[in-house]
Order: C-alpha cells, then structure tokens, then sequence
C-alpha cells in the first residue's frame, strides 16, 4: 500500500437547518484497501460521501481526496475518483454502450478497449446492445460500476451498491467490488448491512445519527460482538428449559412466538443441545436469529439501547 491516504477527513461537520447531519466525523481511508461506511438510514453516510464528491460543502473541517482539497486543487480532486452517490442514472432510450460512449466523451474520452474491458469486467457485454430502459435495478448499478471504472480511478466511492438488489444480484455485487479490490483499487462504500461489510472490507466506521458510533477493523469488531443467539423449538419447550438450568453458561429465555431463545458461545450452545436429545426431547427448529456483528450494530445504532461497547478505535489504527 502506499503511505498516501485515498481519504483523509477531519471533524467533518455539516448542518441542514436544525439537523446536524454529519457532527464532527473523521476518516482516513488508506490507499488499496476496502473501506466501509455503515449505519442506518439517516446516520449521514450519504451525506459524508457527497462532501468527498464537492456536491456539498462542509461547515467544518477538512477534506483530503489522493492528497488533494477542495480549496486548493477545486474540482482537480476528483482526478483518479470514480463513483456514485444513490443510484447511477442513465437515459432509459440509449444502449448500455450509448451510455457509457456519451459519458466517456464528456469526460474528455477514454483509452481505445477501454470500454469494452470495463463493460467485461462487470459482466456487461451481452447486454450493452439493448436499452437501458429495459436493464434490471441491478444491471443499471453494474452499469454504474462500469461508468465509474471509464475513469480508470484509483479510488471508487459506491453509495450503498447492493441496495434494492434481489439475493442474487446482491451477490452479484459483493464479487464484483471483490474482483476490483483484488486489482489493487481503493473503494469507499457505504452500506447498511453488516454482512456486506463484513466479507467485503478491511475497515469500516459506523455511523449514528451523524456521529461515530466505531472506527477499527473487522477483526476488531468482531472481539466486540455479543454471543451468538439461536431460535429453538423442541417437543417440550418447557423441559428444555428445566435442563438448562444445568448450563449456567448460556442464556435460555422463551420467546413471544411459541419457542426458545438460546444465547452463548457455540460450544455451549452445541452441549445443550446434545443434552436435550439424550433426554429425549426432539428438535422442530434450530435457526440463528441474528449473527453476532448483527446483534452488534444494533447495539451501536438502535438509540433505544442507549449503549457505548467501546470507543471508536484510534484513527492511526483505522488507517493502517
């Protein structure tokens, strides 16, 4: 990697009347890494991302985009940066090429092969002849990708990428933004699922209600996570719940739909449910209600929680 920082923000802040969108956020993101920017709808992530584009202007702090800002380099910033903020937007009339073509020469053109290679490399090219009027959500975001890569960027900024997709375009997806990282490119996506962010980056800041709720590496995150909790359904819940009891390591609760709620680490976990069987009590259901980086963001974000597991981890970690 090099010592450069694709992004380098300091106590960015920015007000929309009596909303206080983004409050004094800093990220540094470092050059060839896959950097995640989650929270709910509403924590400010979209608009932290398009302060980094120039759409809007902070009300403090400061701004670095590959070691260039807005005061001194203008719209020279953008240099090397592809990406989108939402959806992408295309005209419905055109081809896939048509698109990509126009945008190309409005950005001063692109090398010769160029568009075909990037039009491959979101597996595009048996669909750039037709219009994108008749393109799927998801073909429209690949074809996103695709304009932004006509940059030939070495920092790509994706605004929640897999949003509205269905299960295999989300997948999809998640093995594109892998293939470019892999390449060596630098991507900066937001996100609000915690899954996503998980098999795709190396670090990742949560946000909430504008503020930083976590800064530090997946695997730090992952120290952090509560105990794994599963939905149990047995022959007869009620001795089951006598036989835990017995495994005051777990937490074992009823739950509101008729069934058990079983909490603690898997081996423990695994124990119970092995005791359970030689007792003669036979499982109807055994699912997991949710991972335990699920369970953790919620407990970052949900405000009805009212909780802080930790302080955001130092920003010289985030950037390493």
């Amino acid at each position: 990697m090099s010592d450069l920082l694709a992004v380098d923000a300091t106590g960015v802040t920015k007000t929309f009347g009596a909303v206080r969108a983004v409050d004094d956020v800093s990220v540094r993101v470092a050059a060839g890494e896959v950097y995640g920017v989650l929270g709910p709808n509403g924590a400010g992530k979209t608009t932290f991302l398009r302060m980094l584009f120039g759409l809007i202007r902070p009300d403090a702090g400061t701004i670095s985009v590959l070691g260039k800002t807005w005061d001194d380099d203008g719209v020279g910033v953008l240099d090397g940066v592809g990406g989108f903020i939402e959806s992408p937007r295309f005209y419905p009339y055109l081809t896939g090429r048509q698109n990509l073509e126009g945008l190309a020469l409005l950005d001063g053109g692109v090398r010769p092969g160029l568009l075909e290679e990037v039009l491959a490399l979101v597996e595009m090219t048996d669909r750039a002849d037709q219009k994108v009027g008749g393109y799927s959500y998801g073909m429209r975001q690949r074809l996103g990708v695709a304009a932004s890569l006509l940059r030939e960027p070495r920092l790509l900024v994706l605004d929640e990428p897999a949003n509205g997709l269905d299960p295999a375009g989300i997948r999809d997806m998640r093995a594109l933004v892998k293939r470019l990282a892999a390449s060596g490119l630098t991507v900066l996506l937001s996100s609000h699922d915690m899954d996503e962010v998980e098999e795709i980056c190396d670090n990742v800041t949560i946000m909430k209600r504008g503020t930083v709720a976590f800064h530090g590496t997946i695997s730090e995150l992952r120290t952090m996570a509560p105990d794994p909790g599963y939905l149990l359904a047995t022959t007869d819940d009620t001795r089951a719940l006598a036989l835990a009891e017995e495994h005051p390591a777990l937490q074992v609760v009823r739950d509101p739909e008729a069934a058990l709620v079983v909490t603690g680490r898997r081996e423990d976990v695994s124990t119970f449910v092995s005791g359970l069987v030689r007792a003669g009590i036979d499982l109807l259901a055994f699912n997991p209600t949710q991972t335990p980086l699920e369970a953790l963001f919620f407990m970052l974000t949900d405000d009805s929680t009212h909780q802080t597991l930790d302080r955001p981890v130092e920003l010289t970690k985030a950037a390493r």
